[in-house]
């Protein structure tokens, strides 16, 4: 049996109906490594049950996280993600970390990890920082135990982790920005702040994804 992956979605409103949505491209990296794509409605109040039935998850991309959850302040130039998500993604976060269940988020995703792990945001980078990582490409550099190597990678954010919190540092781009963090000592809590399934270094991009449902058999 394949290791069935969940994968979080996007909530919007379309026509005053909220509605799910995520790019196809997250689960067609999934079934590339080997694993089952499952997309998950976000349910706080079942996110417990969730958990118990998945062998690992992609906490996918979107917008900015609500910060008074967090104890913070939503900065005026954010968009904040829909709040049944951050409800959602939140409990799903606990019941993934207390079962030790193998996890890889991805921008927003990531910065989830860290606010869960006591860290915080810059929630409106400056130039020349902000024109270097929305919707471009650039250079990473692991340190920290980070098992990927450099290469270049494609980042859409415009927020970014100051503080990773109980995780560790992983890799920053080419001018010192947080690119991605983790438990060195879990299967496999990895966040990245660029975007593996839309970055054709094989390395940073799929590879990912692969390590992500290898993790399921340790």
């Amino acid at each position: 049996m394949s290791p069935v992956v969940g994968i979080t979605t996007d909530v919007y409103d379309r026509d005053g109906v909220p509605t799910c949505r995520v790019a196809d491209a997250y689960a067609v990296c999934v079934d590339r490594a080997g694993g089952l794509p499952v997309l998950l409605s976000p349910r706080a109040g079942r996110a417990d049950e969730l958990a118990s039935m998945l062998d690992a998850v992609v906490l996918t991309g979107g917008d900015d996280p609500i910060m008074e959850d967090f104890g913070g302040r939503t900065h005026p130039a954010a968009t904040p993600v829909h709040p049944t998500r951050q409800a959602f993604e939140r409990a799903l976060l606990d019941a993934l970390h207390e079962r030790g269940t193998p996890v890889l988020g991805i921008c927003l995703g990531m910065q989830y990890m860290a606010l869960h792990a006591g860290g915080n945001l810059d929630q409106d980078l400056a130039e020349p920082a902000a024109r270097m990582h929305r919707d471009a490409t650039h250079g990473v550099r692991g340190e920290g135990g980070w098992p990927f190597g450099d290469g270049p990678v494609h980042s859409r954010h415009h927020q970014a982790v100051t503080d990773a919190g109980a995780l560790r540092v992983l890799a920053r781009a080419d001018d010192g920005l947080i690119e991605a963090v983790g438990d060195p000592d879990a299967r496999f809590w990895i966040g990245v702040q660029w975007h593996p399934e839309r970055t054709g270094h094989g390395p940073l991009g799929q590879s990912l994804f692969d390590a992500l449902i290898r993790a399921c058999g340790d």
